[in-house]
């Protein structure tokens, strides 16, 4: 008997087809259910409402039943019909601040790669900067500066997350720049905006989208603080962050008017963040042969 005959034998685990094991799928479709289950909740407050969102007729502070889910606030308002404003609201912001970031961001940092000298260094500079200062508070200083509406909240936490796009993004063009595909593309004639959409891009966007998960939640939670300070969407929308501001005076008479916002408001920004994670593994080959 040979020493290789006595050595026990190792069996690979099985992974199943695409490389990404049980446990990151699972994070993946956790991460869809929690933001899918509020995202259906905002569709369906498009459509139906169980109250108008200024009817006062329930009474002050009552609690569930007569047709109240959740009960009612201070002044009489259904909270489930709240709690249905909210979630629209959030994901609106969300969306809303993710898509400005995305266009600004994206465009800059392209730009900023193709930069050399003190002008790469000026636009780091100005990026590190920009990404120093409080999102909250820029996004406060722009609000006051135009409306407390809705669409002004989403414009500015936008502008304020287009920094930290706009250097990923930079870093990552640049990081493609330096391949030797892209001096073949070069080469042979492809024009820069052809090397930036058929090439670049196409090799930066499993990151980006990464990325821009994570702004989501970000988003949601500092459209969340404008709401609290009276800079998010006006009266009669109910936002989250409004309806956590109304309910900490009657908090230990009515514990649902802050426990429901509160509760969804994290639940929606831990499903975009598994969300997130779960596109890190999928999207990005390095990083699965990793954690492999």
């Amino acid at each position: 008997m040979t020493r290789a005959d006595t050595l026990p034998t190792v069996r690979p685990e099985k992974t199943p087809p695409g490389g990404r094991s049980p446990r990151r799928s699972a994070t993946l479709v956790v991460g869809c259910v929690l933001a899918g289950l509020i995202a259906l909740l905002a569709l369906v407050s498009l459509f139906w409402l169980p109250f108008s969102a200024d009817d006062t007729s329930g009474g002050r502070l009552a609690g569930p039943g007569n047709g109240h889910l959740l009960g009612t606030d201070k002044l009489g308002r259904d909270l489930f019909t709240q709690v249905m404003t909210g979630s629209r609201i959030a994901v609106e912001a969300g969306l809303g601040s993710v898509l400005v970031a995305a266009a600004i961001g994206v465009t800059l940092g392209v730009l900023a790669a193709f930069a050399q000298g003190w002008l790469d260094d000026t636009l780091s500079a100005f990026l590190d900067i920009l990404i120093a200062f409080p999102t909250l508070l820029l996004a406060m200083l722009i609000v006051a500066a135009r409306s407390a509406t809705l669409g002004s909240a989403a414009l500015a936490i936008g502008l304020a997350q287009s920094a930290v796009v706009a250097r990923l993004v930079r870093i990552l063009v640049k990081r493609v720049l330096a391949q030797d595909y892209i001096t073949a593309a070069r080469t042979s004639g492809t024009s820069w905006p052809r090397t930036v959409l058929g090439h670049v891009l196409p090799n930066i966007w499993p990151t980006l989208v990464v990325n821009l998960a994570l702004q989501f939640g970000l988003a949601v939670l500092a459209e969340a603080g404008l709401s609290y300070l009276g800079l998010g969407a006006p009266p009669p929308n109910a936002s989250w962050g409004r309806m956590l501001q109304e309910a900490q005076a009657t908090f230990t008479t009515a514990p649902a008017g802050a426990l429901a916002p509160g509760i969804l408001l994290v639940l929606l920004v831990i499903g975009v963040n598994l969300i997130a994670d779960g596109l890190r593994d999928t999207l990005d080959p390095a990083t699965r042969r990793r954690r492999a």
